[in-house]
């Protein structure tokens, strides 16, 4: 990554009087530090990757469920967030898998998660206190624009939460990279200089100016580098453009999530006047709407920093008040309440066999197949969603290392692989294919035959004289793996493929083996109705 710095200039209309050698050479050496922080790169491409993530299209769930599959930790967040009493929905049955949380929550609720999860792991570790304070700044205004977002008529309205998230980056990356900078425009603005005259003065250049040459870095969209430039002051009309709009709601988001963790206090009333008379007509809020707002912001905000370890010590967790009452919303309520459904809630792996097959796998499977009947039940899943949701179940409660759906292709004439995931599975993917004439090979046989097959030990020669040249090609480690038939109306359509790099002599006990065939039993009865 290799910035290059501008000369002095003015910039957002600021006066040049702040601009000075030492403070050039101040952001100078900040655009060094970011310049040779070897994470940033691949944050920014990450970034970039689930910003351009489309929301709609058949492609669209199962991407980004990839994407949040292939990081262990990512996963892991997602669902506890997915578990809080906040998101958990009314039937209060726990999320036990991505592509779940994903329906139930909303693609663009777990879109914007993930990106405030990948900003947090990539900034969290420096200077934890000043850089915790700025993701915390950075995941409510994300949460508010997503609010905002809601309540609008523009197409694609959601990308004013992540424009929202991205607004706080120029002072998040000071914070990071140069922490005595930081330290100086923090000072100068609690000695009530502008938060732009201060960073004028420290660096040479504003933290919009910072943040736009990070975001082009990272070639995010040029709608949300628009949307974070500074707007005009005074009192704001209605937005004439989607454009315009996206960047008040980012502004008004930024600014609003400096008042939610002090929503209580004695004063704060002013300011929230203040910023209710610059953007009340813009975003039609009123008093009303905005209480309402920080109420349901501040409780969400507060799960959502708990969850990603950004509680800063010593501080308790934002009050919610209640406007009627002037008491806190939760008062008395215990955080283990608050938070219910979290670790509890979640169903998580207790220990696991040699194979890496999970104990409780049978707890899990039918925690799976609880989420693929309601998902069906819903009547707005569709097959490919469903597909993934119990390939995903199937990965995570049997411990395999890669799982795949493989379908009848009659133009190739082969049953190729069309959804995986595990390690390495893109490669996987590409190279599972065999042809639809294939004879006495083991999917051959199991298609054929309408047979699952659950084999404990691949090295076994009976079972290895029966694997084909393209399987001990492309998966040679493979020692205990499932093959499922997909079958309608006595047609052969496909399989469900997984495997583990380790025998699994545990097998696969009875109980577990109904549970495995009935999530298969489910997509072919959506397949039946399908055709």
């Amino acid at each position: 990554m290799v910035f290059q710095p501008a000369g002095p200039s003015k910039i957002d209309g600021a006066s040049p009087a702040f601009s000075s050698d030492d403070a050039t050479g101040a952001r100078d050496r900040l655009l060094q530090k970011i310049s040779a922080e070897s994470d940033l790169p691949s944050l920014g491409s990450s970034i970039s990757r689930v910003v351009e993530m489309a929301s709609s299209g058949d492609e669209a769930v199962r991407n980004l469920a990839h994407f949040i599959l292939s990081d262990v930790a990512l996963t892991q967040k997602i669902l506890r967030i997915a578990n809080t009493v906040v998101y958990r929905t009314a039937a209060g049955t726990p999320v036990t898998t991505v592509s779940r949380a994903i329906f139930l929550l909303g693609f663009d609720t777990v879109k914007t998660c993930a990106l405030a999860m990948l900003l947090v792991d990539g900034m969290s570790g420096k200077h934890a206190r000043s850089v915790r304070v700025e993701l915390c700044h950075s995941l409510t205004a994300s949460i508010l624009g997503r609010e905002m977002a809601r309540r609008s008529h523009f197409k694609d309205a959601e990308e004013a939460a992540i424009a929202a998230l991205f607004k706080n980056i120029g002072k998040l990356l000071v914070a990071s990279h140069d922490h005595a900078s930081y330290s100086e425009i923090v000072v100068l603005i609690e000695g009530g200089l502008a938060p732009l005259q201060a960073a004028m003065k420290v660096l040479g250049c504003s933290l919009d100016a910072l943040a736009d040459a990070v975001l082009q870095e990272w070639r995010m969209p040029d709608t949300i580098i628009h949307a974070l430039a500074p707007l005009p002051s005074g009192v704001l009309k209605p937005a004439r453009s989607r454009q315009e709009w996206m960047q008040q709601v980012a502004a008004f988001s930024s600014a609003a999530a400096s008042l939610i963790p002090h929503v209580s206090e004695t004063g704060q009333h002013a300011a929230s006047a203040a910023l209710l008379n610059r953007f009340g007509a813009a975003l039609n809020l009123d008093q009303e709407k905005l209480s309402e707002l920080f109420m349901n912001v501040a409780r969400e905000s507060r799960v959502l920093i708990s969850n990603t370890g950004l509680a800063l010590d010593g501080i308790a967790p934002d009050a919610v008040v209640d406007d009627q009452s002037g008491e806190s919303a939760e008062q008395g309520l215990p955080e283990e309440l608050l938070l219910a459904g979290g670790d509890e809630g979640h169903l998580q792996v207790t220990e696991r066999h040699q194979s890496g097959k999970p104990v409780n796998a049978r707890d899990l499977l039918l925690a799976g197949m609880q989420d693929v009947t309601q998902m069906m039940a819903s009547g707005q899943c569709k097959v490919n969603d469903l597909m993934l949701l119990v390939l995903e179940t199937l990965y995570g409660s049997m411990g395999f290392r890669f799982a795949t759906v493989c379908l009848r292709d009659m133009q190739s004439g082969t049953y190729r692989a069309r959804i995986s995931i595990g390690h390495n599975n893109a490669a996987r993917q590409a190279g599972f294919a065999f042809p639809l004439t294939a004879k006495n090979d083991l999917f051959c046989l199991a298609l054929e035959k309408e047979a699952d097959l659950m084999i404990s030990d691949a090295a076994v020669p009976k079972i290895r004289s029966l694997l084909p040249a393209w399987h001990r090609t492309l998966l040679p480690d493979a020692r205990s793996f499932i093959v499922l038939p997909l079958v309608v109306n006595h047609k052969p359509i496909g399989l469900f493929y997984a495997d583990r790099t380790q025998p699994a002599p545990e097998g696969v006990p009875a109980d577990e083996t109904a549970l495995i065939k009935t999530l298969k039993a489910q997509i072919v009865g959506a397949l039946q109705t399908r055709s």
